[in-house]
């Protein structure tokens, strides 16, 4: 790969483009690359860096809006939105720990690139929940604008929420604005010991329906609470998270542990303690740190994870736990030849269907095995025109999604 292309304003990342079409050499379009060891290895035949195309362009904390370039590091936003007191309410996943990075490096575009979301996801949703308007440059070489800077912009298709989750495979995104909100100013978390994926899986639905206004709710088995040693459990943990101000959740504290007294007793974490551990629920701590195994995300019904993590739980070390109550399954396995992409996908779609993304695995495998989801021909179709539309030459990140694509 030759010397990178590396812009530092719009205008040069629409030069940087423009120039990659006339040579008709593909792009692979990378922030600070914290995400690069997932999806399909690179097709591409030049590196286009957005880390210089980097800083705050407006930040009004009391209109609840921040617009950042997409260059920036999701570690500095969050630094800035917390000395106001506020946040991304949907506590966007950092990949670096279990991908092998730094802590801390993944980039606004990515965010969005990604459609990132946290344990938050089942209130707040993900990215595209909260992304207000973006500016970018397409595979065509032409700067385009969605959305702006208040809650109600949209008229007619909204390119702002249609990009996320496309992987810098339709567009180079230069600049986002993005919703913001005020952080709680407490934080608890009732951790039950012992239960069995069927228990857990009941006593989160149990308090999902419940009036407590639930903002995290996931159960790790006895392998994977152990990785973390949560202090004073010493097996399965099923962990439900409460936040607000102090005298909200102290209520709603109490009325859940009256609610739930059927599975025990549960410990309490305050807010330091709690918000260490959601962050490494967040960022699949269980599975990082030399685990060398292969790393699967799985979104089923939530009343569906037990059967999923059951019928895959005969794999050469399977290892799991659930977030989203239920809903996200991350799934530990040895590689083999194929990281048993049939046989997961299979458990799946028999327990009622949903999604299976291949998240950690060596570039051979990622080479052989369909990363993403499969589409169905109607909506892989769909998924081609919009290439077409957006990048006909194929030069952005061709073959990170789909190969070919």
């Amino acid at each position: 790969m030759t010397e990178a292309f590396k812009p530092v304003d719009e205008p040069g990342l629409v030069d940087c483009v423009r120039e990659a079409l006339a040579a008709e050499t593909p792009l692979e379009v990378v922030g600070q690359g914290s995400k690069r060891a997932m999806g399909r290895p690179s097709q591409a035949g030049q590196l286009l860096d957005l880390s210089a195309c980097s800083g705050i362009v407006a930040y009004e904390p009391e209109e609840l809006v921040l617009t950042a370039r997409a260059g920036t590091p999701v570690a500095d936003i969050e630094a800035l939105l917390a000395e106001n007191g506020q946040e991304l309410v949907f506590e966007p996943i950092d990949y670096s720990t279990l991908l092998g990075g730094d802590p801390g490096s993944g980039t606004l575009g990515g965010v969005l690139a990604a459609n990132l979301s946290g344990p938050r996801r089942i209130r707040a949703g993900a990215a595209r929940d909260s992304v207000l308007g973006i500016s970018g440059v397409t595979g065509r070489g032409e700067a385009f604008k969605s959305g702006g800077r208040v809650v109600k912009n949209v008229t007619g298709y909204d390119l702002s929420r249609g990009l996320a989750g496309s992987w810098g495979t339709l567009a180079v995104l230069s600049e986002l604005t993005f919703k913001v909100l005020p952080a709680a100013r407490a934080v608890e978390t009732l951790v039950f010991a012992g239960l069995d994926d069927a228990r857990a899986t009941a006593l989160l639905s149990k308090a999902m329906g419940s009036t407590a206004d639930v903002s995290g709710a996931a159960h790790l088995p006895a392998a994977a609470s152990g990785g973390l040693k949560i202090d004073g459990i010493d097996g399965a943990a099923t962990l439900i998270r409460l936040e607000g101000i102090a005298v909200s959740v102290a209520a709603r504290s109490a009325h859940l542990a009256d609610l739930l007294s059927e599975f025990g007793a549960p410990k309490k974490f305050d807010d330091a303690a709690s918000r260490a551990l959601w962050r490494a629920v967040r960022d699949c701590r269980p599975f990082a740190q030399g685990d060398p195994r292969v790393v699967w995300r799985l979104s089923v019904a939530p009343t569906t994870g037990p059967a999923v993590a059951s019928a895959l739980a005969g794999l050469p070390g399977a290892g799991h736990y659930f977030d989203w109550a239920g809903g996200l399954i991350w799934f530990a396995v040895e590689a083999g030849e194929d990281a048993h992409a049939e046989t997961i996908r299979a458990a799946v779609a028999k327990a009622g269907g949903g999604h299976a993304t291949l998240v950690r695995a060596a570039p051979s495998i990622r080479a052989r095995v369909p990363v993403f989801e499969p589409q169905a021909p109607a909506l892989a179709a769909l998924s081609n025109r919009l290439k077409e539309n957006f990048d006909p030459r194929g030069i952005l990140n061709p073959g990170r999604m789909v190969a070919g694509v």
